[in-house]
């Protein structure tokens, strides 16, 4: 999944205030990792309920051999989160802290339901490696992105540009399903999504010290920043799955 929503305020530098650590930014940081965390177990837990439980398999999926494929309500599934943040930009007038966080939990929700192919794909010890290497990574890549000093503005809006043409990559592969294209595709994806979390960990920074102690807005970014950090977890781990997920058909 594509990363949707990018939009909390970026326009803090890294030098452009006090990046001392403080009590504040700690409690923070630790908000938005908690929740990360908590998205990740219950995307796991419904993708293995949606991979594995056949009454709902059957509802989510279609298996033929060695082929998968979403059912019509499968579809809607894994849409629905690009659906949900398009109405929540658009029409949305005032976003709080309740209303985020519903946001969050329905995408993160949704995100794993339609993971039940991951589980249908891999093996189970094949995915149990891959989220054990990713979560080291992405724990190694946030600490990156919160001690260093060095801007990442110029690095993270190089790393869009190549996501949307990555995106771009993906559909134009999907009718010439070139294997050569594929392989180029996920090492970008890696690499793409292994930036983006150092980036996007660095603007969280910045966002604490721009909102300044204001409570709402600092619930409503907990919510958005979590969302981000977690899809970069994702589509880290789904393109890392391409190199070491282990086949089960």
């Amino acid at each position: 999944m594509s990363d949707f929503n990018r939009g909390y305020p970026r326009n803090v530098t890294a030098g452009s205030a006090d990046m001392a650590v403080d009590a504040g930014l700690r409690a923070f940081m630790l908000g938005v990792y908690n929740k990360v965390a908590l998205g990740l177990v219950l995307s796991a837990a419904l993708a293995f309920l949606t991979g594995s439980y056949p009454p709902v398999r059957d509802l989510m999926f279609q298996v033929t051999g060695s082929r998968i494929g979403f059912t019509p309500l499968g579809m809607i599934v894994a849409f629905a989160p690009l659906a949900i943040l398009l109405f929540s930009g658009f029409v949305m007038k005032s976003i709080t802290p309740r209303s985020s966080g519903v946001i969050y939990w329905s995408i993160v929700a949704l995100i794993g339901a339609s993971m039940g192919t991951v589980v249908l794909l891999y093996t189970g010890a094949s995915i149990a490696t891959t989220f054990l290497i990713t979560a080291v990574s992405f724990g190694a890549l946030s600490l990156v992105g919160y001690t260093t000093k060095k801007d990442l503005t110029g690095f993270g809006s190089f790393l869009i540009m190549g996501l949307v043409g990555l995106v771009l990559a993906m559909l134009v592969n999907m009718f010439l399903q070139s294997s050569a294209m594929m392989f180029i595709i996920n090492v970008i994806g890696v690499l793409i999504f292994a930036g983006l979390i150092a980036y996007d960990t660095q603007s969280l920074k910045g966002t604490y010290y721009q909102l300044g102690g204001d409570a709402q807005a600092l619930g409503v970014a907990t919510n958005y920043g979590a969302l981000n950090l977690y899809l970069d977890f994702i589509n880290l781990f789904r393109f890392l799955l391409y190199f070491m997920g282990g086949s089960r058909r």
